[in-house]
């Protein structure tokens, strides 16, 4: 089984990183996994997305053409990258940021980065709680697998924030998935 993922927000936001993470979570899985990332060439504030491809056999072609989950952290993001997405492709929406989506697929809107000011005190965990909810909704990875990932990604003194965080976005996934 193949899955295709393209995180897509604002430089800053830490898209990138949880792209890398997750690519790091399949292969503990011992799936495997391909990581792409672009940006503009501003450090902080330009639009920037970040692909992952997970199988369970070899990826012949690394480049993610149509995503099956498409994130988006900001509305320029959600005009630049959605394009690409297909009827049936499940796009996350952080609903702080992004009112339009324009283009019709399966749509959830999540308080992504709220939750991550309620609950670890700041909005820099929002990349973290959008990457549990975007495994908790697509089963992509295991949960030990992923924890695991971050723990050995994220700036030592963060472990404890970066755990409230994944499971905070895990939560949330399940709050939709009871809600459907």
């Amino acid at each position: 089984m193949k899955q295709t993922f393209r995180f897509s927000g604002t430089g800053g936001q830490g898209l990138i990183t949880a792209g890398i993470i997750l690519a790091e979570a399949a292969l503990l899985d011992g799936k495997m996994a391909i990581q792409s990332q672009s940006y503009g060439p501003e450090a902080r504030g330009g639009s920037s997305k970040a692909e992952v491809i997970i199988s369970d056999e070899a990826i012949h072609f690394g480049r993610v053409m149509h995503p099956e989950t498409l994130l988006v952290m900001s509305q320029e993001a959600a005009d630049k990258y959605s394009a690409d997405c297909t009827p049936d492709s499940l796009i996350i929406t952080d609903s702080l940021f992004v009112e339009n989506v324009p283009v019709s697929a399966h749509r959830v809107d999540l308080p992504i980065t709220r939750t991550a000011v309620s609950t670890c005190g700041k909005a820099l965990f929002a990349n973290i709680v959008a990457l549990g909810a975007v495994a908790a909704l697509t089963n992509c990875v295991s949960v030990e697998s992923l924890t695991k990932a971050v723990l050995d990604r994220v700036p030592k003194g963060t472990e404890d924030a970066n755990k409230k965080a994944l499971a905070a976005g895990i939560a949330l996934a399940k709050g939709v998935a009871k809600a459907a």
